[in-house]
């Protein structure tokens, strides 16, 4: 399995970086990010939101678990952060394997209900605005997507 490694200085590059994988993303698609609070995960969901030509504010579903937006595609975005362990069956399968994107806060939170195959972004906070962005795909279809990446550091 391959990793990349992305480093941005600003919430512009951090944009920049989600569509660059939002203009390659499928139905059923789904993403996890994980990184302490003010990582910039909600700001990576944003960047995908416009790509996905989606016109509503896209800001974190901490207290309400999941939000719908439409768009080209529709944006399933949850922050799971609340759930009090991965054994509560809230109706995730119906996003995963719907015609939407799904994108997962805190997904480490319901580990075993997610899906094998996706595409799991840690960020880490580096120093002021600068992050480091490190994406696993875990798949084929998620290996390809990460092919814009290409240009960034890839290690086995």
């Amino acid at each position: 399995m391959k990793m990349y490694l992305v480093d941005v200085n600003s919430v512009e590059e951090t944009n920049y970086l989600a569509e660059l994988i939002g203009k390659n993303l499928f139905p059923g698609a789904v993403i996890t990010l994980e990184g302490d609070l003010g990582a910039g995960k909600t700001t990576f969901t944003q960047g995908l939101a416009k790509t996905l030509n989606i016109k509503q504010y896209v800001n974190s579903p901490t207290f309400t678990i999941i939000k719908e937006y439409n768009g080209d595609l529709p944006l399933y975005h949850m922050d799971v952060y609340r759930i009090e362990n991965d054994l509560e069956d809230l109706g995730f399968d119906e996003y995963f394997y719907g015609d939407g994107v799904t994108v997962i806060e805190w997904a480490s939170h319901i580990a075993n209900q997610l899906p094998e195959e996706r595409l799991d972004i840690n960020i880490y906070v580096v120093k002021d605005t600068k992050r480091r962005f490190e994406f696993k795909p875990l798949g084929a279809r998620y290996e390809k997507l990460c092919e814009v990446l290409t240009n960034e550091k890839a290690i086995d």
